[in-house]
C-alpha cells in the first residue's frame, strides 16, 4: 500500500474526492499539502483530532477562505494508508461543533475504510508470502 518513496497510499472514501475538488483553489492546495504531509507520516500544523472519535487517529483540517470554513476529515490509523473520509464546507456561521449528520457520515466512511484497508492489507500479505 505504501510506495517506493515511503509515502503512505492516499484513498478517498465516498464523494470526498469530488467534494474537495469543488473547494476554492487555494483551499484545495492547502488541504492537498496537508494530506501529503500525512502521507509522509507527519502531523500537519492545521490538523487537530476530531472530537467524538476518542484517539482512533481521525483528524480534521480546517481551512478558512473568504469568510467560509472548509473541512477535510481523514484518518491515519492505518500503517500504510491515509483515508480521506469527508470534505465539506461548514455552513453554520456560529459554533465550531461538527454537525451530527456529518459525524454519522464520517463514522460510516471510517467503517468502509477499515474494511477496505483490511482487505488490501490481507491481499498484500498473502501476495508477499507466495513469492
Amino acid at each position: 500500500m505504501s510506495n517506493a518513496s515511503g509515502l503512505k497510499a492516499l484513498y478517498f472514501v465516498g464523494s470526498s474526492r469530488e467534494d474537495v475538488k469543488a473547494f476554492p483553489e487555494e483551499v484545495r492546495q492547502d488541504i492537498g499539502y496537508a494530506l501529503f504531509e500525512a502521507q509522509r507520516g507527519q502531523k500537519p500544523a492545521a490538523a487537530k483530532p476530531l472530537q467524538g472519535f476518542g484517539g482512533v487517529g481521525v483528524l480534521e483540517l480546517i481551512e478558512r477562505h473568504d469568510g467560509d470554513a472548509y473541512r477535510a476529515v481523514y484518518t491515519v490509523k492505518f500503517r500504510r494508508a491515509v483515508y480521506v473520509l469527508h470534505c465539506f464546507q461548514k455552513k453554520a456561521k456560529h459554533g465550531i461543533k461538527t454537525p451530527q449528520q456529518d459525524i454519522e457520515l464520517i463514522k460510516q466512511r471510517l467503517r468502509v475504510a477499515e474494511h477496505d484497508y483490511e482487505t488490501h492489507d490481507r491481499i498484500n500479505r498473502e501476495g508477499h508470502h507466495e513469492r
